[in-house]
């Protein structure tokens, strides 16, 4: 493994690799995983001796198993693992009637890992499999019935140990030192839900151990929390052989809203001795809260706002906190969900501070004129930049209007918000520096709402200003589905763990011209529910700071305002890492590294059949998922991020003519082929993202797409099968050659999983490349290339030759993690002389 294996490797910044060109507008699936042959007779005896050693362990178990009174479900879980790099591992694990069950699959260290339930008696299913290959068995017709490519798949058969049921982080894992705490125990529901419950609880209580009142139901777990230390689950494991996965329990802000007020203040002291305050320079960025002003008097704020870092657009509104929202966003903005941080003894290292700029005087969505809110905005943004206008900052809006009539077209307020991005507005003399919106996507907030999850998130659609094209709008998703405290016996979490939260609005009933929106999301929280209806509880919330800590320190929120506060953090730590990326570039860097869960995969029918559509519609209800702090401030050797700023003239005039398409840049990244092609057909990624920022055109609403945004911009990659030539001809009419037969746009798209016709809504475009190492290691030029405008439709506006700033970010990667492809791009990077793309 190369010595760089294990490292943060820092993202490259890629210049001058670009050839300019004059331009006028004019997918193949990866071969099957190969799994090696095995020698038929000496593995089959290998693994058929693993299965008598594990028949022992089963007697024992059943022994303790009748001993404790279990009646049902007596066996064992076994524990398969996989050959190496066998992507497809176990896809052929099936049991029909036989009573096994799949419990869980695992993947580390480039293997994969099934975990089994085997009841009584039924160890003998594998070892008819085994016989059948080993004797080469084929059907009455000739057919192979020998399940060669199972068992050969199969290096070991072992006991289970408490790691084979361990789905959460690694370093979650507990140590043998550490005292009791909270697991969750997934339990599958066995055909009978409420008794596989009824057994397990019993079970336990027979262990010595103790188990919540309340269960969480998922369609095939169920989840309730058993208090144990390392020690004593494992000894309880051979009784509670139920038992599909472990995970840690989250702590929940329920714990910290129940203290008595006297007893908070240990907790937020000792955080407060832990944290090291970023300094109070023009270069730490500052996280601007736009809002209801934030009380900066509590102890786990004080370090990181200054008296002068509070604005009001009103002076007789004051500058402090009277409602409470601000604040309690600030706190998200700086620490996250205080839960973590107060739960641990690690420090704390801030690398941003924040600003306030009171916006309202409670919190409420702004009511009047809707231009009256536009001018209002602008106050607030002008305000902290008069005073300080050298600093990095990023914007953070969690206030909306109620409504959402717009459904996507652009209002007063949100237009505004793409003018003071694009600085459209501004005399560019003043300072040419973009600005980074984080937006709030608006909430649904009724009990009757709830009531019609997650139907509810169509029916509710973006509030505005959350339309804005610039800005990065930031839906909930949520993770907190532990119920604590009193109320643990009598509510459920409504939205299941990875799923879209229940405050989150969305832009699916949009109309397709529109941005496709929200861009991401974040933890927003969950709403518990009985047999009565939905309720909001502190357990499903995130914890933050109260702005009234003479009467309490701590508070809880919610909702799509808790999701940007977190986004709005997220994206100052990125600047704080890179502080000579443009703001484009951060949004773009938080969509990029954006990814879906499982459950909202599930929730919106993502599978392998999946159509473009069906991805555009998943965007539409959860963005581009759950950005990944990790992935956005660091490359690893087998996963690595390019970085390209750049501009392009998207029109120009000829004297007498109307204005006309009038540039291109291909861009030839530093690439790993050699690497690349070595890998042969391993699976091999590539991720996209375009980012940019129009000028708007609010006088325009209502109409098509082109008269709002001044520009368009769009991407395009070189295909496996193509030459650089050819695929200039693809993308660009000015590059075609007589006779030359040029791919369609549908046949270039094939291995792209969002599209062309889908990606390309809006300012930002990402989309995902999946296909074979050999095939990724020609795809390496990507073009940028202009679409209309107002810029180019509104000659009389004069901006017809206006320049267009945008970035461009890549990740490639591959699974195989002993494979170092950083190394190679990082050398090309540091040419003296960039490559060309006529010398590669």
């Amino acid at each position: 493994m190369p010595d760089r294996a294990k490292e943060l490797l820092r993202h490259l910044i890629v210049k001058g690799f670009t050839e300019k060109s004059g331009y006028t507008r004019p997918q193949r699936k990866g071969p099957d995983t190969h799994i090696p042959p095995q020698d038929r007779a000496f593995h089959g005896d290998y693994l058929l001796g693993q299965l008598a050693s594990i028949s022992r362990d089963m007697l024992s178990a059943i022994q303790i198993q009748e001993k404790a009174g279990i009646k049902l479900d007596r066996g064992i879980t076994i524990e398969f693992e996989s050959f190496p790099a066998i992507g497809e591992a176990f896809d052929d694990l099936t049991f029909g009637k036989s009573g096994i069950e799949l419990l869980n699959v695992r993947h580390a260290a480039g293997r994969t890992y099934a975990s089994v339930f085997v009841p009584d008696g039924k160890l003998a299913y594998f070892v008819k499999k085994i016989d059948l290959y080993r004797q080469h068995k084929t059907d009455k017709n000739g057919k192979p019935g020998d399940n060669q490519k199972l068992i050969d798949t199969i290096e070991n058969i072992t006991l289970a140990s408490i790691n084979a049921l361990w789905t959460d982080a690694v370093e979650a894992f507990p140590t043998e030192t550490e005292p009791a705490f909270w697991w969750e125990a997934w339990l599958p529901t066995r055909g009978n839900r409420d008794r596989t419950i009824k057994g397990f609880k019993e079970l336990a209580s027979y262990s010595g151990l103790r188990t919540s009142a309340s269960t969480i139901s998922f369609p095939e777990r169920s989840v309730l929390l058993i208090q144990a230390d390392l020690t004593q689950m494992k000894g309880a494991l051979p009784v509670l052989s139920v038992i599909a996965e472990l995970r840690r329990a989250k702590d929940t802000a329920d714990f910290f809203v129940e203290l008595p007020a006297h007893e908070e203040r240990p907790w937020v002291d000792d955080l407060a001795r832990r944290t090291s305050y970023a300094e109070s320079s023009d270069e730490t960025p500052r996280i601007c809260v736009v809002d209801t002003g934030i009380n900066r008097g509590h102890p786990l704020l004080a370090g990181s706002i200054d008296a002068a870092d509070l604005f009001s657009i009103n002076p007789s509104w004051g500058k402090e906190d009277h409602d409470g929202h601000g604040t309690s966003i600030a706190g998200l903005s700086l620490y996250g969900d205080l839960t973590e941080p107060l739960s641990n003894t690690e420090p704390v290292l801030l690398s941003h501070r924040l600003e306030s700029s009171k916006l309202l005087p409670k919190d409420d969505s702004n009511t009047g004129d809707e231009h009256l809110h536009a001018d209002l905005m602008m106050q607030a943004v002008y305000g902290p930049e008069i005073s300080y206008p050298h600093r990095k900052r990023v914007f953070e809006l969690a206030v909306s209007a109620k409504d959402y009539r717009d459904r996507g077209r652009p209002s007063a307020w949100s237009a505004v918000l793409d003018q003071l991005a694009s600085r459209s507005g501004d005399d560019d003399s003043v300072d040419d520096e973009r600005r980074l919106f984080i937006v709030a996507a608006g909430n649904v907030d009724s009990i009757d709402a709830w009531k019609r999850y997650p139907q509810s998130n169509d029916e509710e659609g973006i509030h505005d200003p959350g339309q804005s094209w610039n800005a990065l709008t930031v839906g909930a998703c949520t993770d907190k589905v532990t119920i604590a405290g009193d109320r643990s016996s009598e509510y459920t979490a409504m939205a299941p763990a990875g799923d879209i939260s229940p405050f989150s609005t969305t832009s699916s009933t949009w109309k397709d011209q529109w941005p496709l929106k929200p861009d991401v999301v974040m933890e927003g929280g969950n709403v518990g529910q009985d047999s009565f209806g939905p309720i909001s509880l502190d357990s499903l919330g995130l914890l933050s700071i109260n702005y009234k800590p003479s009467d309490r320190l701590l508070t809880t929120v919610n909702a799509t305002s808790a999701a940007s506060a977190l986004a709005a953090r997220m994206a100052a730590q990125i600047m704080a890492q890179y502080p000579e990326l443009r703001p484009e570039t951060i949004r773009g860097i938080i969509v990029h590294t954006a990814r879906w869960t499982d459950a909202m995969k599930s929730r919106y029918g993502i599978n392998d059949g999946s159509n473009k559509g069906d991805y555009s519609n998943l965007i539409r209800h959860c963005g581009f998922g759950v950005p990944s702090l990790q992935n956005a401030l660091w490359s690893l050797t087998n996963s690595v991020t390019m970085v390209v700023e750049d501009s392009l003239t998207p029109f120009s005039r000829s004297q007498g003519s109307s204005p006309r398409m009038n540039e291109a840049r291909y861009h030839a990244l530093p690439w790993p082929k050699e690497i690349l092609s070595s890998l042969g057909p391993a699976d091999a990624e590539m991720r996209v993202t375009l980012s940019y920022y129009i000028e708007p055109n609010p006088s325009s609403r209502g109409r098509s797409k082109y008269s709002y945004e001044s520009h368009g911009l769009r991407f395009d990659v070189q295909q496996p099968t193509e030459t650089f030539d050819h695929f200039k001809g693809r993308v660009n009419s000015q590059s075609r050659k007589d006779g030359q037969t040029y791919t369609s746009d549908s046949e270039s798209q094939e291995s792209w999983i969002v599209g062309k016709n889908n990606r390309h809504r809006g300012s930002i475009h990402s989309d995902i490349w999946r296909g074979s190492a050999v095939e990724l290691a020609t795809c390496n030029a990507i073009a940028v290339y202009p679409t209309g405008g107002w810029w180019q439709k509104r000659q009389v506006l004069g901006k017809y030759e206006s320049e267009a700033r945008y970035s461009l970010i890549v990740t490639i990667e591959t699974p195989k993690n002993d494979i170092d492809l950083y190394t190679p791009i990082e050398t090309l990077v540091k040419t003296v002389v960039p490559i060309s793309i006529s010398q590669q």
